[in-house]
Protein backbone atom coordinates (compact mmCIF):
# COMPACT_ATOMS: atom_id res chain seq x y z
CA UNK A 1 0.00 0.00 0.00
CA UNK A 2 2.63 2.54 -1.06
CA UNK A 3 1.02 5.72 -1.24
CA UNK A 4 2.23 9.06 -1.31
CA UNK A 5 2.56 11.43 2.18
CA UNK A 6 2.80 14.76 2.93
CA UNK A 7 6.84 15.06 2.38
CA UNK A 8 6.32 14.35 -1.28
CA UNK A 9 4.17 17.49 -2.03
CA UNK A 10 5.40 21.16 -2.04
CA UNK A 11 3.39 23.28 0.56
CA UNK A 12 4.68 26.63 -0.23
CA UNK A 13 1.97 29.19 0.43
CA UNK A 14 -0.79 26.30 -0.05
CA UNK A 15 -3.33 25.93 1.73
CA UNK A 16 -3.37 22.05 3.48
CA UNK A 17 -6.62 20.24 4.85
CA UNK A 18 -5.14 18.22 7.49
CA UNK A 19 -8.22 15.45 8.57
CA UNK A 20 -6.72 14.64 12.19
CA UNK A 21 -7.67 12.48 14.63
CA UNK A 22 -8.15 14.50 18.01
CA UNK A 23 -10.63 12.57 19.65
CA UNK A 24 -9.69 13.18 23.05
CA UNK A 25 -11.09 12.09 26.33
CA UNK A 26 -12.53 15.48 27.91
CA UNK A 27 -13.17 15.57 32.17
CA UNK A 28 -16.80 17.07 32.91
CA UNK A 29 -15.38 20.46 32.65
CA UNK A 30 -13.77 20.08 29.62
CA UNK A 31 -10.42 19.52 30.15
CA UNK A 32 -8.04 16.84 28.09
CA UNK A 33 -7.22 14.39 30.04
CA UNK A 34 -4.64 12.28 27.48
CA UNK A 35 -3.44 14.67 24.94
CA UNK A 36 -1.55 11.43 23.07
CA UNK A 37 -3.86 11.92 20.01
CA UNK A 38 -2.96 15.51 19.59
CA UNK A 39 0.81 14.70 20.30
CA UNK A 40 1.03 12.30 17.65
CA UNK A 41 -0.35 14.52 14.47
CA UNK A 42 2.54 17.20 15.47
CA UNK A 43 5.10 15.77 13.21
CA UNK A 44 2.60 16.03 10.01
CA UNK A 45 1.58 19.91 11.07
CA UNK A 46 4.93 20.66 11.81
CA UNK A 47 6.02 19.67 8.60
CA UNK A 48 3.33 21.69 6.58
CA UNK A 49 4.40 24.84 8.65
CA UNK A 50 8.37 24.28 8.00
CA UNK A 51 8.03 24.32 4.80
CA UNK A 52 5.84 27.52 4.31
CA UNK A 53 2.50 26.08 4.21
CA UNK A 54 -0.77 27.31 6.14
CA UNK A 55 -3.18 24.58 7.90
CA UNK A 56 -6.82 24.23 8.41
CA UNK A 57 -7.02 20.90 11.14
CA UNK A 58 -10.71 19.37 11.23
CA UNK A 59 -11.33 16.11 13.21
CA UNK A 60 -14.49 14.57 15.39
CA UNK A 61 -14.99 14.40 18.67
CA UNK A 62 -17.25 12.62 20.80
CA UNK A 63 -20.74 11.07 19.93
CA UNK A 64 -22.70 14.41 19.37
CA UNK A 65 -26.20 13.81 17.03
CA UNK A 66 -25.56 15.90 14.14
CA UNK A 67 -26.29 19.13 16.17
CA UNK A 68 -23.79 21.46 17.70
CA UNK A 69 -22.98 20.24 21.44
CA UNK A 70 -20.82 22.78 23.43
CA UNK A 71 -19.28 19.46 25.56
CA UNK A 72 -18.29 18.04 22.77
CA UNK A 73 -16.40 21.41 21.07
CA UNK A 74 -12.85 21.09 19.55
CA UNK A 75 -11.91 24.32 21.54
CA UNK A 76 -10.09 22.97 24.13
CA UNK A 77 -7.75 21.10 21.06
CA UNK A 78 -7.40 24.66 19.19
CA UNK A 79 -6.11 25.73 22.88
CA UNK A 80 -3.47 22.79 23.86
CA UNK A 81 -2.78 22.31 20.44
CA UNK A 82 -1.34 26.47 20.50
CA UNK A 83 0.64 24.95 23.63
CA UNK A 84 2.36 22.03 22.14
CA UNK A 85 3.36 24.23 19.09
CA UNK A 86 4.05 27.43 20.99
CA UNK A 87 1.75 29.35 18.48
CA UNK A 88 -1.35 31.11 17.61
CA UNK A 89 -3.89 28.69 16.70
CA UNK A 90 -7.65 30.15 15.29
CA UNK A 91 -10.43 28.04 16.26
CA UNK A 92 -14.13 28.22 13.72
CA UNK A 93 -17.03 28.19 15.66
CA UNK A 94 -18.56 26.25 12.84
CA UNK A 95 -17.14 23.84 10.21
CA UNK A 96 -18.51 25.03 6.78
CA UNK A 97 -20.25 28.40 8.29
CA UNK A 98 -19.36 32.15 7.67
CA UNK A 99 -17.00 32.03 10.75
CA UNK A 100 -15.01 28.79 9.01
CA UNK A 101 -15.18 30.81 5.46
CA UNK A 102 -14.12 33.90 7.03
CA UNK A 103 -11.38 32.56 9.13
CA UNK A 104 -9.76 30.20 6.23
CA UNK A 105 -10.02 33.39 4.20
CA UNK A 106 -8.03 35.39 6.42
CA UNK A 107 -5.20 32.31 6.89
CA UNK A 108 -1.79 33.98 7.07
CA UNK A 109 1.18 31.87 5.34
CA UNK A 110 2.22 29.76 8.80
CA UNK A 111 -1.43 30.02 10.12
CA UNK A 112 -3.03 26.92 11.57
CA UNK A 113 -6.89 26.83 11.96
CA UNK A 114 -8.73 24.62 14.30
CA UNK A 115 -12.81 23.93 12.75
CA UNK A 116 -15.69 22.98 14.97
CA UNK A 117 -16.45 19.37 15.63
CA UNK A 118 -17.19 17.52 12.04
CA UNK A 119 -19.80 15.60 13.49
CA UNK A 120 -22.11 18.64 14.26
CA UNK A 121 -22.75 18.23 10.76
CA UNK A 122 -24.92 15.88 9.62
CA UNK A 123 -22.89 15.37 6.13
CA UNK A 124 -20.35 13.96 8.12
CA UNK A 125 -21.33 10.47 8.90
CA UNK A 126 -23.79 10.09 6.11
CA UNK A 127 -21.22 10.93 3.57
CA UNK A 128 -22.35 13.61 2.23
CA UNK A 129 -20.97 15.01 -0.93
CA UNK A 130 -22.20 18.87 -1.12
CA UNK A 131 -20.65 19.23 2.39
CA UNK A 132 -17.16 17.46 1.29
CA UNK A 133 -16.76 20.18 -1.57
CA UNK A 134 -17.43 23.12 1.03
CA UNK A 135 -14.41 21.41 2.83
CA UNK A 136 -12.36 20.76 -0.84
CA UNK A 137 -12.70 24.53 -1.67
CA UNK A 138 -11.20 25.90 1.52
CA UNK A 139 -7.69 23.56 0.30
CA UNK A 140 -5.07 22.77 -2.39
CA UNK A 141 -3.91 19.59 -0.83
CA UNK A 142 -5.64 17.45 1.60
CA UNK A 143 -4.04 14.99 4.35
CA UNK A 144 -5.34 12.18 5.79
CA UNK A 145 -3.66 11.83 9.66
CA UNK A 146 -6.78 10.25 11.21
CA UNK A 147 -6.23 6.62 11.43
CA UNK A 148 -8.27 6.18 14.22
CA UNK A 149 -11.22 6.96 11.66
CA UNK A 150 -9.17 4.83 8.92
CA UNK A 151 -11.93 2.21 8.32
CA UNK A 152 -14.87 4.61 8.22
CA UNK A 153 -16.07 6.40 4.88
CA UNK A 154 -17.56 9.80 7.10
CA UNK A 155 -17.57 12.51 4.46
CA UNK A 156 -14.06 13.88 5.70
CA UNK A 157 -12.38 10.81 5.00
CA UNK A 158 -13.54 9.85 1.78
CA UNK A 159 -16.01 12.12 -0.65
CA UNK A 160 -13.20 15.21 0.61
CA UNK A 161 -10.27 13.72 -0.88
CA UNK A 162 -12.79 12.31 -3.50
CA UNK A 163 -13.80 16.57 -4.35
CA UNK A 164 -10.24 17.44 -4.35
CA UNK A 165 -10.30 16.80 -8.19
CA UNK A 166 -6.40 16.47 -9.62
CA UNK A 167 -4.88 18.31 -6.61
CA UNK A 168 -2.97 16.08 -4.45
CA UNK A 169 -4.54 13.68 -1.49
CA UNK A 170 -2.04 12.17 0.53
CA UNK A 171 -1.10 10.24 4.11
CA UNK A 172 0.00 12.21 7.14
CA UNK A 173 3.51 10.86 8.88
CA UNK A 174 0.85 8.96 11.60
CA UNK A 175 -1.62 7.11 8.87
CA UNK A 176 2.37 6.44 7.00
CA UNK A 177 3.52 4.83 10.40
CA UNK A 178 0.41 3.03 11.11
CA UNK A 179 -0.47 1.30 7.77
CA UNK A 180 3.32 0.06 7.82
CA UNK A 181 3.33 -1.81 10.88
CA UNK A 182 0.18 -2.91 10.93
CA UNK A 183 0.19 -3.84 6.83
CA UNK A 184 3.85 -5.54 7.15
CA UNK A 185 3.17 -7.30 10.14
CA UNK A 186 -0.06 -9.25 8.22
CA UNK A 187 1.67 -9.47 4.62
CA UNK A 188 5.34 -10.07 5.42
CA UNK A 189 5.70 -11.25 9.79
CA UNK A 190 9.38 -12.28 11.32
CA UNK A 191 9.01 -15.72 12.54
CA UNK A 192 7.61 -16.62 15.14
CA UNK A 193 4.73 -14.20 14.63
CA UNK A 194 2.76 -14.64 17.77
CA UNK A 195 -0.58 -12.57 18.70
CA UNK A 196 -2.10 -12.11 22.01
CA UNK A 197 -5.67 -11.68 22.00
CA UNK A 198 -8.03 -10.16 24.99
CA UNK A 199 -10.98 -8.44 25.92
CA UNK A 200 -14.50 -9.28 26.97
CA UNK A 201 -15.86 -10.89 23.50
CA UNK A 202 -15.34 -13.33 21.03
CA UNK A 203 -18.08 -12.29 18.86
CA UNK A 204 -16.03 -8.64 18.73
CA UNK A 205 -13.30 -10.84 17.40
CA UNK A 206 -14.27 -13.47 15.87
CA UNK A 207 -12.62 -12.36 12.16
CA UNK A 208 -9.24 -11.38 13.68
CA UNK A 209 -9.05 -14.63 15.40
CA UNK A 210 -9.73 -16.15 12.25
CA UNK A 211 -7.35 -14.18 9.97
CA UNK A 212 -4.59 -14.35 12.63
CA UNK A 213 -4.88 -18.43 12.98
CA UNK A 214 -4.15 -18.08 9.00
CA UNK A 215 -1.24 -16.32 9.59
CA UNK A 216 0.60 -16.56 13.33
CA UNK A 217 2.73 -19.42 14.41
CA UNK A 218 0.39 -18.80 17.94
CA UNK A 219 -2.53 -16.90 18.85
CA UNK A 220 -2.70 -16.46 22.97
CA UNK A 221 -6.21 -15.92 24.25
CA UNK A 222 -7.05 -14.08 27.34
CA UNK A 223 -9.62 -11.63 28.76
CA UNK A 224 -13.72 -12.82 29.51
CA UNK A 225 -13.52 -14.47 25.86
CA UNK A 226 -11.04 -17.30 27.23
CA UNK A 227 -13.95 -18.32 29.31
CA UNK A 228 -16.43 -18.71 26.30
CA UNK A 229 -14.27 -20.87 24.79
CA UNK A 230 -14.27 -23.03 28.50
CA UNK A 231 -17.56 -23.49 27.95
CA UNK A 232 -17.28 -24.81 24.51
CA UNK A 233 -14.84 -27.68 25.90
CA UNK A 234 -17.49 -28.70 28.14
CA UNK A 235 -15.87 -26.87 31.70
CA UNK A 236 -17.01 -25.18 34.31
CA UNK A 237 -17.18 -21.09 34.18
CA UNK A 238 -19.20 -20.59 37.59
CA UNK A 239 -20.90 -16.75 36.94
CA UNK A 240 -17.95 -15.78 34.23
CA UNK A 241 -18.74 -13.63 31.45
CA UNK A 242 -20.01 -15.74 28.63
CA UNK A 243 -21.44 -15.33 25.59
CA UNK A 244 -23.89 -18.62 25.17
CA UNK A 245 -24.80 -17.96 21.71
CA UNK A 246 -21.09 -17.77 20.65
CA UNK A 247 -20.30 -21.40 21.96
CA UNK A 248 -20.63 -23.27 18.14
CA UNK A 249 -18.36 -20.49 17.30
CA UNK A 250 -15.35 -21.16 19.82
CA UNK A 251 -15.54 -24.70 18.99
CA UNK A 252 -14.96 -24.19 15.33
CA UNK A 253 -12.22 -21.57 16.00
CA UNK A 254 -10.59 -24.16 18.69
CA UNK A 255 -10.63 -27.18 15.85
CA UNK A 256 -9.12 -24.82 12.77
CA UNK A 257 -6.72 -23.54 15.23
CA UNK A 258 -5.74 -26.39 16.51
CA UNK A 259 -2.61 -26.29 18.62
CA UNK A 260 -2.20 -22.42 17.35
CA UNK A 261 -4.42 -21.59 19.60
CA UNK A 262 -3.30 -21.27 22.96
CA UNK A 263 -5.94 -20.94 25.93
CA UNK A 264 -5.63 -20.14 29.63
CA UNK A 265 -4.56 -22.68 31.94
CA UNK A 266 -5.34 -21.04 35.33
CA UNK A 267 -8.03 -18.33 36.40
CA UNK A 268 -8.07 -15.68 38.73
CA UNK A 269 -11.50 -15.47 40.28
CA UNK A 270 -13.32 -14.04 42.98
CA UNK A 271 -16.79 -13.99 44.85
CA UNK A 272 -17.89 -10.91 43.68
CA UNK A 273 -17.55 -8.13 40.28
CA UNK A 274 -15.26 -5.69 43.01
CA UNK A 275 -11.26 -5.64 44.72
CA UNK A 276 -12.52 -6.51 48.09
CA UNK A 277 -13.98 -9.89 47.29
CA UNK A 278 -12.44 -13.25 48.14
CA UNK A 279 -10.35 -14.58 45.37
CA UNK A 280 -8.83 -17.61 44.64
CA UNK A 281 -6.58 -19.18 41.84
CA UNK A 282 -7.76 -22.43 39.97
CA UNK A 283 -7.27 -24.16 37.12
CA UNK A 284 -8.82 -23.22 33.86
CA UNK A 285 -12.59 -24.83 33.61
CA UNK A 286 -12.38 -24.88 37.37
CA UNK A 287 -14.06 -22.06 38.40
CA UNK A 288 -16.91 -22.52 41.17
CA UNK A 289 -20.63 -21.65 41.44
CA UNK A 290 -21.64 -18.53 41.76
CA UNK A 291 -17.89 -17.08 41.30
CA UNK A 292 -16.07 -15.54 38.01
CA UNK A 293 -13.35 -15.62 36.02
CA UNK A 294 -11.70 -12.01 35.87
CA UNK A 295 -7.71 -12.53 35.00
CA UNK A 296 -5.51 -15.26 33.82
CA UNK A 297 -3.65 -16.63 36.56
CA UNK A 298 0.28 -16.43 37.41
CA UNK A 299 0.79 -19.85 35.33
CA UNK A 300 -1.07 -18.87 32.65
CA UNK A 301 0.69 -15.55 32.70
CA UNK A 302 3.85 -17.40 33.02
CA UNK A 303 3.08 -19.56 30.06
CA UNK A 304 2.74 -16.47 27.92
CA UNK A 305 5.53 -14.69 29.08
CA UNK A 306 7.66 -17.50 27.66
CA UNK A 307 6.09 -17.60 24.31
CA UNK A 308 6.44 -13.88 23.63
CA UNK A 309 10.15 -14.07 24.96
CA UNK A 310 10.90 -16.27 21.68
CA UNK A 311 8.29 -14.44 19.40
CA UNK A 312 10.31 -11.62 16.55
CA UNK A 313 7.01 -10.15 15.79
CA UNK A 314 4.18 -9.60 18.15
CA UNK A 315 0.70 -7.89 18.12
CA UNK A 316 -1.63 -7.43 21.25
CA UNK A 317 -5.40 -6.59 21.28
CA UNK A 318 -7.25 -6.58 24.25
CA UNK A 319 -6.40 -6.99 27.72
CA UNK A 320 -5.76 -10.14 30.06
CA UNK A 321 -7.99 -9.24 32.82
CA UNK A 322 -10.37 -6.77 34.12
CA UNK A 323 -7.64 -4.19 33.83
CA UNK A 324 -8.83 -1.60 35.52
CA UNK A 325 -9.44 -2.84 38.85
CA UNK A 326 -6.34 -4.06 40.41
CA UNK A 327 -5.60 -6.87 41.45
CA UNK A 328 -7.25 -8.14 38.26
CA UNK A 329 -4.81 -6.29 36.28
CA UNK A 330 -1.92 -8.48 37.08
CA UNK A 331 -1.95 -10.34 33.69
CA UNK A 332 -2.30 -7.72 31.51
CA UNK A 333 0.78 -6.47 33.60
CA UNK A 334 2.62 -8.98 33.29
CA UNK A 335 2.19 -9.79 29.41
CA UNK A 336 2.85 -5.96 28.44
CA UNK A 337 6.14 -6.66 30.57
CA UNK A 338 6.43 -9.47 28.16
CA UNK A 339 5.96 -7.43 25.14
CA UNK A 340 8.32 -5.31 26.51
CA UNK A 341 11.43 -7.58 27.68
CA UNK A 342 11.05 -9.22 24.34
CA UNK A 343 12.73 -7.78 21.84
CA UNK A 344 10.56 -8.46 19.31
CA UNK A 345 9.06 -6.33 16.34
CA UNK A 346 5.96 -5.77 18.76
CA UNK A 347 2.55 -3.93 17.85
CA UNK A 348 0.09 -2.64 20.16
CA UNK A 349 -3.66 -2.37 18.83
CA UNK A 350 -5.24 1.10 20.46
CA UNK A 351 -7.80 0.71 23.62
CA UNK A 352 -7.06 -1.04 26.88
CA UNK A 353 -3.39 -2.58 25.73
CA UNK A 354 -2.29 0.71 24.67
CA UNK A 355 -3.87 2.58 27.57
CA UNK A 356 -1.82 -0.34 29.52
CA UNK A 357 1.50 -0.13 27.85
CA UNK A 358 1.11 3.67 28.39
CA UNK A 359 0.50 3.89 32.27
CA UNK A 360 3.19 1.03 32.51
CA UNK A 361 5.41 3.48 31.36
CA UNK A 362 6.40 0.50 28.75
CA UNK A 363 5.16 2.76 25.32
CA UNK A 364 9.09 4.03 24.44
CA UNK A 365 10.07 -0.20 24.74
CA UNK A 366 7.37 -1.45 22.02
CA UNK A 367 7.78 -0.85 17.99
CA UNK A 368 4.43 0.20 18.34
CA UNK A 369 1.27 1.36 19.78
CA UNK A 370 -1.58 2.34 17.56
CA UNK A 371 -3.89 5.34 17.90
CA UNK A 372 -7.09 3.07 16.29
CA UNK A 373 -8.52 0.64 18.21
CA UNK A 374 -11.05 0.00 15.89
CA UNK A 375 -9.24 0.84 12.58
CA UNK A 376 -5.98 -1.78 13.99
CA UNK A 377 -8.59 -4.74 14.41
CA UNK A 378 -9.96 -4.44 10.81
CA UNK A 379 -6.06 -4.07 9.36
CA UNK A 380 -5.37 -7.38 11.48
CA UNK A 381 -8.06 -8.75 10.15
CA UNK A 382 -7.21 -8.05 6.27
CA UNK A 383 -9.94 -5.80 5.34
CA UNK A 384 -9.15 -2.89 2.73
CA UNK A 385 -9.83 0.80 3.91
CA UNK A 386 -11.72 2.94 0.99
CA UNK A 387 -10.44 6.25 2.97
CA UNK A 388 -6.77 4.93 1.81
CA UNK A 389 -7.36 3.50 -1.37
CA UNK A 390 -8.82 7.18 -2.36
CA UNK A 391 -5.32 8.57 -1.64
CA UNK A 392 -3.17 9.26 -4.54
CA UNK A 393 -0.67 6.18 -5.21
Amino acid sequence: MAKKTIADVDVQNKTVFIRVDFNVPLDDHGNITDDRRIEMALPTIKSVLDRGGKIILASHLGRPKDAPDPKFSMKPTAQRLAELLNKNVEFATDTVGPDAKAKVKALPNDGVLVLENLRFQPGEKNGDETFAKELASFADVYVNDAFGTCHRTDASMYALPKAMGAKPKVCGFLVEKEIKYLSNAIANPQRPFVAIIGGKKVSDKIMVIKNLLGICDQVLIGGAMAYTFSLAKGEKVGNSLVETDKIDLAKELMVLGGNKLVLPVDTHCSDKFAPDGNKKIVKAGDVPDNWEGLDIGPETAKLYAGIVKNAKTVVWNGPMGVSEMPPFDEGTKAVAQAVADSGAISIIGGGDSAAAIQQLGFADKVSHVSTGGGASLEMLEGKKFAAVDVLDE
